[in-house]
C-alpha cells in the first residue's frame, strides 16, 4: 500500500508522480520560512513538468478546504472523546491544530491534486 508505484507514496512523501524517483520541492520541510511553496519546476529523473499549465495549484485550495476538514475532525474527536474537553477548549485545539499543520495541510493539497492529473509510469525515467 505504501510503496514505489502508489499513489500514496507518492503523495506522503511528495515524490515526482510519474517516477517517484525525487521529491517535487527544493526543501523537503515545510516549516522552513519561504520554502513552503518553492518547487523545483522538473523532475531530473523523468523531465516532468510539474506546472503543467499557469496557475495549476490553483485548483489544490478546493483539496486543501476538504484536508482542513479532516484534521479539524480528527482534533474535535481526540479533544472531545479522548480529553472530554469543553466546547471553549474543543475550538482553541481545533484551530491550533489547522494553524500549526497549515505547511503540511498545503503541501499534501498539492501532491493529492498533482496526483490527480499524472500517474505512475515505471518506465519514465530518462536514460543518461
Amino acid at each position: 500500500m505504501f510503496k514505489k508505484g502508489s499513489k500514496l507514496y507518492s503523495i506522503l512523501t511528495g515524490s515526482c508522480p510519474k517516477c517517484h524517483m525525487e521529491s517535487m520541492y527544493k526543501v523537503q520541510n515545510p516549516y522552513l520560512p519561504g520554502s513552503l511553496f518553492k518547487m523545483n519546476e522538473r523532475c531530473s529523473h523523468c523531465n516532468t513538468k510539474y506546472k503543467i499549465e499557469p496557475s495549476f495549484f490553483y485548483g489544490a485550495m478546493y483539496v486543501s478546504y476538504a484536508v482542513g476538514i479532516a484534521f479539524a475532525v480528527a482534533a474535535f474527536v481526540i479533544t472531545f472523546f479522548v480529553f472530554k474537553a469543553s466546547l471553549l477548549n474543543i475550538f482553541v485545539s481545533i484551530v491550533v491544530t489547522l494553524i500549526l499543520f497549515l505547511p503540511i495541510i498545503i503541501r499534501l493539497s498539492r501532491n493529492i491534486w498533482i496526483n490527480i492529473f499524472m500517474h505512475y509510469d515505471p518506465g519514465a525515467v530518462v536514460k543518461s
